[in-house]
């Protein structure tokens, strides 16, 4: 049976880790701009308050883990009243050595290992919508030795550095995604996952992608009627089941396109169209342009 979370973060194609630690003492604040590409942070000591945008303000212990897989804009601060210094992180220098913020000298109020990296997947919008905005995670050990791990192998250039790196990244977001997954989870992949009745359907649409799937052959396989069944899914994943069926078709057809030699019939057989013909249609209104074309684009054309 497939694993659809794997599938979804494999997908993603995570790589390219910058890492810092922060520590932060007595008033101070940095408030982030938008960025767009998936950040985390680990708090390794001390208490710090996080407000990302849109938001209720989160006050992060030592232990705590924090994802975020687009990085909307947030502050980030001690408990006192401050106005806090603007960072843009799309043009701050690397720093090499741990960033403090306030009070200088002296031991920290909090002290924090953050980064981030980037997905390479073309569809990385469309996958991200799937996940929740910010993953909060209270005393996982499991993350916070994967993120110390992360930030030692991202400051040295030992042979195998990318590679290791990847796959650490892969690890740390299938792991925290599967912590913060459950019932109280926000609209999305990991809600569904935890549903005990959705969980099946969507585990039939990862397995059985060429299967010419119905609402209401899913709603059987949820144990449901089919207007409870479209109506819980809408609900809990924040997509009806066709959209959720299409995105993840056309995902996947991108990733064959792109990253395989495989001719266009084969394509559309493997991700449940009945004709090349009738795939090309729906890629092109999905995506913008024809599959052949999108085939022959250079890699990072399609970001």
């Amino acid at each position: 049976m497939s694993d659809p979370l794997s599938e979804v973060i494999a997908l993603l194609q995570p790589r390219t880790v910058f890492s810092k630690r922060i520590s932060g003492a007595g008033r101070w604040g940095v408030r982030y701009s938008d960025y767009g590409q998936p950040s985390f942070c680990a708090v390794l000591e001390g208490s710090c308050r996080l407000a990302v945008d849109g938001h209720p303000a989160l006050v992060l212990e030592a232990g705590d883990f924090v994802l975020l897989p687009a990085t909307p804009g947030f502050t980030l601060s001690g408990f006192e009243p401050v106005t806090p210094e603007h960072i843009d992180p799309k043009v701050a220098a690397s720093p090499t050595g741990e960033v403090r913020h306030g009070t200088r000298g002296g031991r920290p109020d909090v002290r924090l290992l953050g980064g981030y990296f980037v997905f390479d997947s073309p569809d990385a919008v469309l996958l991200v919508s799937l996940l929740p905005t910010v993953v909060h995670v209270r005393g996982a050990e499991r993350l916070t030795m994967l993120v110390r791990l992360v930030g030692e192998e991202s400051g040295e250039r030992r042979p195998g550095r990318e590679l290791v790196l990847t796959r650490l990244v892969e690890v740390l977001l299938i792991e925290a995604l599967r912590s913060a997954s459950g019932e109280h989870a926000p609209p999305g992949l990991l809600r569904g996952l935890a549903d005990p009745r959705l969980a099946p359907a969507i585990r039939q649409m990862h397995d059985r992608l060429a299967h010419s799937w119905t609402v209401e052959q899913l709603a059987k396989r949820a144990a449901l009627s089919r207007s409870a069944f479209y109506e819980r899914f809408t609900r809990t994943v924040g997509a009806t089941p066709m959209e959720y069926l299409l995105t993840w078709r056309m995902a996947v057809a991108k990733n064959l396109l792109r990253h395989h030699d495989v001719g266009l019939a084969e394509v559309a057989e493997r991700v449940g169209y009945g004709s090349a013909s009738t795939f090309s249609t729906a890629f092109s209104r999905h995506v913008g342009q024809p599959p052949g074309r999108y085939a022959r684009q250079p890699i990072d054309a399609g970001h």
